[in-house]
Formats: structure tokens, C-alpha cells, sequence
């Protein structure tokens, strides 16, 4: 479906046109003329579908449709979000949406100084992006108040109830007037955030765009069996071998996020790392090298594996395996956005099988083993033993198709470049895909 069936104003119409962007992705199709009619909305859909614009674009347009008469701006819309970068995103989205309409926003988050964000506040804002602890904390102070929301959006609402945030959202939604529109959206949708919904939502419309820990579609995945010890040498091996367009590298923890990032240098191999301990300024740099033409490995921990908006992430590498099998799905979800395709691969040793089996049970499909110099020294357990497709036969693993492939082999070409596949979509019609 086109934006301009959507009942959207002109001045939202032309700054979509103006992004380049055509159709709308299923989440937007779904969500728009629920929100445009005033529903409360609970949304399960995976990272890279949209989610943000499926929320954005008729906020804006309520905000239009009813301007305050009074010169103060108070907040009309408020979206929580769980981390800073994604607060970020968000804000942007609502800048480049709202470019032509004259509402102002403004994003707070932690890591920052307070004073420039109070400032902006001070101001008028219509819209404010913040992340629960930051709000939280202007709110004590006094320079937030909440009681002029019309719509309160929850976004990655899963995500901030694993980072601890349910006693701070509790606080804030019991601010905002019961009178209001609410719109929850979740990658996944687990017990607890069926209660929240239950609690803060009124009559909403349910919307599934896909199965739940679903990957994207056009992620083509494979695990490479090896010992812990040869995994870095295996990374360098890897990322040299392959023309990535923009690779990140997910690791567990932010020692080894700055360790591997120490050791990729002295491969000659130019990367940054982005995690917690990394001031909002330092992340801030990193993700603008990394979206740069001449972009670096990005190291990350599982806080960059939702929410990141980045156009043309050809490659995911799971240097280490996630703790849960969902934060898997979240990782590669940062590849095969807006259409395109996108190579997903996971170093898995001794110690880690238990999470594969996971991750295989959770998104029901086994990953393709691919064969390669480094490999464990101890074969792997036989249900993952490599699989060989005779000549002219749709390639299987153990009975599971490959995730779309098309004869391609991995094999002893597993680092073949697959770069002008991953990332160019260029045979389908661009999609909005903010978030």
C-alpha cells in the first residue's frame, strides 16, 4: 500500500516523498488507520519493520488536526524508549516526518548533560523521546510535566522490562492521564507485557506482522564451529575474505568488546566499539564512523542489537552467542532491513552448543553449517554435522531448508562476497523502515 492511501496531510505526504520512500511496510499497512482512528494499538512486530513510522506518522497527524491555541507548547505525545540510541532514532524520524509541519520535539536520554535537553523543554516541545530513567528524573526535578499526553507510546517494551525499567514506567504512566491514547509495540510479547497491556491499554487492537522470533527473511544464516581460542583469528580471516559493505560484531560483554576491537587493529582491520561503558559522545562518534562511506567494524554488546537504524548492515557476526535465543533474533535483525538481503554468521564453541540448540528451537529452523579452516578440533554434535545436498537438489540442513537459499554453497566458499546481494535491495520497491 502507498502512503498517499493512508489519509495522511500533504505536508506529511511530501516529506515521505522527500525520504525517498514509496510503500508501506505490513506494520505500517496495520498500524495507521487504527491510530488515525484513535485506538489503543498493541503491536508485535520484529526490529527493521517500520515500527517507528507505523506510530509516527498519525501522531503527527492528531498533533495537526488539533493545534493549541495557547503560545506554550505543552507535551502532547510522549514515547519511552529503552535506550539512548533508539531515544535518538526516533527523535530523528520525528524531525524528518514532521519537517513541514512545525511541531517541535525534543529527545532526552541519560549519559548527557541535562541542561540542554531542560532547556528544550522550557521552550515548549510537542513531542518528547525519552528514556525512562532520564525522564524519570527531570519529573522528580519538576521540568517535565505530563499532564497535557494525548498519546503515550511504549516502544521495544519488552526490551525495557529485561533492562529493569518496569518500577520507572509504572511511575511515569501513573502521570499521564488516564484519558489518552496508548500504543505498545514489542518484538516479542511474553506473559508480563500481556498483563502491562491489560493494565495501561484500553480495548486495543492486536497486530501481528509476523510469528513471533521470527528472523527476517532474507537473513542467510550460518554457524561456524570453532574452538574459543581461534575465534578472533577467525573473525580477521572472515572480515578480510568478505567485501562488507557495513559489518557489526556482537559480543557478550564490554571487556570483550574493547578487547576484540584492540585485536582487530592490530590486524590491520579498522573497528570501534560501542557499549554501556562508552560515554553518549563516544557512542554518538562511533555510529556516525560507522555510518560513514568508509565505515568500520562496530564491536557491540547487546545493547546496539535493537532499536539501531542503520541502512546497509551487509553482514551480523555473533563473535559470542547471546545469553537468550531471543537477543539472537534481535542481533540479526539488524541486517536484511527495508527489503534487502543480509548474511548473518555465529562462532559457536564447546560451551556455547547449548545455546544454539536453542536458537534453533526458538526460531524452528537449524543453522547451516559452513566448513572452514579454523574449525573445532572437536567435531561437532552429530544433528550439526555438515550436510551435502546432491548435485542438482535443493540444498537441506537435517531436513530444514536453508533460510531461502538458492544452491549457493558455503562450503570451502563460505567466504565468497556476498556483498552485492546484502544490503541493495535493489530489486524491490524501497520501504519505510525506520526503527
Amino acid at each position: 500500500m502507498s502512503f498517499s492511501e493512508l489519509n495522511l496531510s500533504e505536508s506529511l505526504l511530501r516529506a515521505i516523498r522527500e525520504a525517498d520512500y514509496e510503500v508501506a511496510t505490513p506494520i505500517q499497512t496495520a498500524a495507521i488507520p487504527h491510530v488515525l482512528a484513535g485506538r489503543d494499538c498493541l503491536a508485535c512486530a520484529q526490529t527493521g519493520t517500520g515500527k517507528t513510522a507505523a506510530f509516527a506518522l498519525p501522531a503527527l497527524e492528531h498533533l495537526l488536526a488539533r493545534r493549541p491555541q495557547a503560545r506554550f507548547r505543552p507535551i502532547r505525545v510522549l514515547v519511552l524508549a529503552p535506550t539512548r540510541e533508539l531515544a535518538s532514532q526516533i527523535a530523528e524520524s520525528f524531525r524528518t516526518y514532521g519537517r513541514y509541519t512545525g511541531l517541535r520535539h525534543a529527545a532526552i536520554f541519560g549519559g548527557v548533560s541535562q541542561h540542554p535537553q531542560v532547556k528544550a523543554i522550557q521552550r515548549g516541545v510537542d513531542i518528547l523521546v525519552a528514556t525512562p530513567g532520564r525522564l524519570l528524573d527531570l519529573m522528580n526535578q519538576g521540568f517535565v510535566d505530563l499532564r497535557s499526553v494525548e498519546t503515550l507510546v511504549l516502544d521495544e517494551a519488552d526490551q525495557m522490562l529485561d533492562m529493569g525499567f518496569i518500577h520507572d514506567l509504572r511511575r511515569i504512566v501513573a502521570r499521564v492521564p488516564r484519558e489518552r491514547q496508548t500504543l505498545l509495540f514489542s518484538a516479542t510479547m511474553p506473559a508480563e507485557i500481556r498483563r502491562l497491556a491489560d493494565q495501561w491499554l484500553c480495548d486495543p487492537v492486536e497486530l501481528s506482522v509476523a510469528p513471533q522470533a521470527t528472523p527476517a527473511e532474507r537473513v542467510e544464516q550460518s554457524v561456524y564451529f570453532v574452538d574459543r581460542g581461534n575465534k578472533q583469528q577467525l573473525l580477521a580471516h572472515y572480515l578480510r575474505s568478505q567485501a562488507a559493505e557495513r559489518a557489526i560484531v556482537f559480543t557478550r560483554t564490554k571487556h570483550g568488546a574493547d578487547k576484540l576491537v584492540k585485536g582487530l587493529e592490530r590486524s590491520g582491520i579498522r573497528a570501534e566499539a560501542i557499549h554501556g561503558n562508552k560515554s553518549q559522545n563516544a557512542r554518538q562518534r562511533a555510529l556516525a564512523q560507522f555510518k560513514s562511506h568508509n565505515p568500520p567494524v562496530l564491536v557491540a554488546t547487546d545493547i546496539a542489537a535493537r532499536g539501531l537504524d542503520i541502512n546497509s548492515v551487509s553482514h551480523v557476526i555473533n563473535f559470542e552467542l547471546p545469553m537468550t535465543a531471543e537477543i539472537y533474533v534481535h542481533r540479526i535483525g539488524r541486517t536484511a532491513r527495508a527489503g534487502a538481503a543480509g548474511i548473518a554468521v555465529t562462532f559457536c564453541d564447546r560451551e556455547e552448543r547449548s545455546m544454539l540448540r536453542d536458537i534453533e528451537r526458538l526460531t524452528r529452523q537449524r543453522l547451516m553449517v559452513a566448513e572452514h579452516e579454523f574449525a573445532a578440533q572437536q567435531e561437532p554434535a552429530a544433528e550439526h554435522a555438515p550436510q551435502r545436498a546432491p548435485s542438482g537438489s535443493r540444498r537441506q540442513t537435517n531436513g530444514f531448508p536453508v533460510n531461502g537459499e538458492r544452491g549457493r554453497n558455503h562450503g570451502n566458499r563460505a567466504f565468497k562476497s556476498r556483498s552485492k546481494a546484502a544490503g541493495k535491495g535493489g530489486r524491490f520497491r524501497r520501504r519505510l523502515s525506520a526503527v
